[in-house]
């Protein structure tokens, strides 16, 4: 029986005829998740990109989704999906765009050049004093996926001491010199001077950081969220900073987005805003990574054969 594939990724010629080399013999029908339609996601039997999670309405028919994304929060609620529909995501995809971006956050604190910006608008001449060296500097990554462990490869070829912080005792990998669980991640923050946090959202990750955590930090440390965030609430984040319990953070995410305009966190000259930019497809290669996962995955699919990144609905990470 041919299969119906409904692509709803922003996908150009060279892509389509990837996807469909791979899916050879399946009826292809493209969109949009702006413009697809209900019949649209109830005819399929494979959707890839990132369908409205109240249309899917556990469709009997689907077979399997590939998600654009890592995180996979809307689509792992009981009653999206239909229990033998599989779940993929696109970890793998996103590692050096937000890897990237992370250690261009690091360097900016470390080096106070966000004060420097600000400084130059108002044409202002001065001095902001000592700077931090990441040869000199432990640095906790909170979060050892993909993403976390190319970042911290970055900082440890800086010469950077660095704690992978993890949920699941694993072998520690090269790119760290310390591994710790989660449960323990309080015994790390008073040890780092950079905390980089690149947590999915999950119900063990959500409000993870608290006042306490901030307490512990020292006051010298840095603080960068890139990964979801309600990993740390607004108010946590600005009394930290406001009551200079650390020296700086960095956020790509809030806790609510699009970061409200009243939101005190603008006004703080410690932090640095980016708005949830790291990821998505502002790096081409990025995208060109998901459509190549999708269509290995396609191929196995239609072959029978094991998929990759396949997402445990217990976890919302991939198995």
């Amino acid at each position: 029986m041919k299969k119906t594939v409904l692509v709803l990724s922003p996908v150009e010629a060279r892509h389509k005829a990837k996807l469909e080399a791979a899916g050879a013999g399946c009826e292809f029908v493209y969109s949009s998740p702006k413009d697809v339609t209900r019949e649209q996601i109830q005819a399929a039997n494979v959707i890839i990109g990132q369908p409205n999670a109240a249309l899917i309405e556990a469709s009997e028919k689907l077979e399997w989704l590939q998600l654009e994304s890592a995180g996979t929060d809307a689509y792992i609620v009981p009653g999206v999906l239909n229990k033998k529909t599989v779940l993929t995501n696109a970890t793998g995809a996103y590692n050096k765009a937000v890897a990237e971006h992370a250690f261009a956050l690091t360097l900016m604190l470390m080096k106070k050049l966000y004060l420097y910006r600000d400084e130059q608008k108002k044409a202002v001449w001065s001095d902001h004093g000592t700077v931090s060296s990441l040869s000199d500097c432990t640095v906790a990554v909170v979060g050892l996926g993909d993403i976390g462990q190319s970042y911290a490869r970055m900082v440890k070829a800086m010469g950077a001491t660095v704690i992978g912080v993890k949920r699941r005792a694993t072998n520690k990998p090269d790119c760290v010199d310390e591994l710790v669980m989660t449960q323990d991640l309080d015994t790390v923050l008073p040890r780092a001077d950079v905390i980089m946090s690149v947590l999915p959202n999950t119900a063990a990750t959500r409000y993870i950081y608290t006042d306490e955590s901030f307490d512990k930090m020292k006051d010298t440390a840095l603080f960068i969220n890139c990964g979801r965030g309600n990993a740390v609430s607004s108010e946590v984040l600005y009394r930290a900073l406001s009551e200079n319990k650390i020296q700086a953070a960095a956020m790509d995410v809030a806790e609510v987005e699009p970061l409200p305009a009243d939101s005190p966190l603008w006004a703080l000259d410690n932090l640095v805003i980016t708005p949830h930019i790291s990821g998505g497809f502002h790096l081409p290669e990025t995208f060109e990574r998901i459509i190549d996962i999708a269509a290995n995955n396609l191929a196995a699919f239609l072959k029978g054969e094991e998929l990759r990144n396949v997402v445990d609905f217990a976890t919302g990470y991939k198995k």
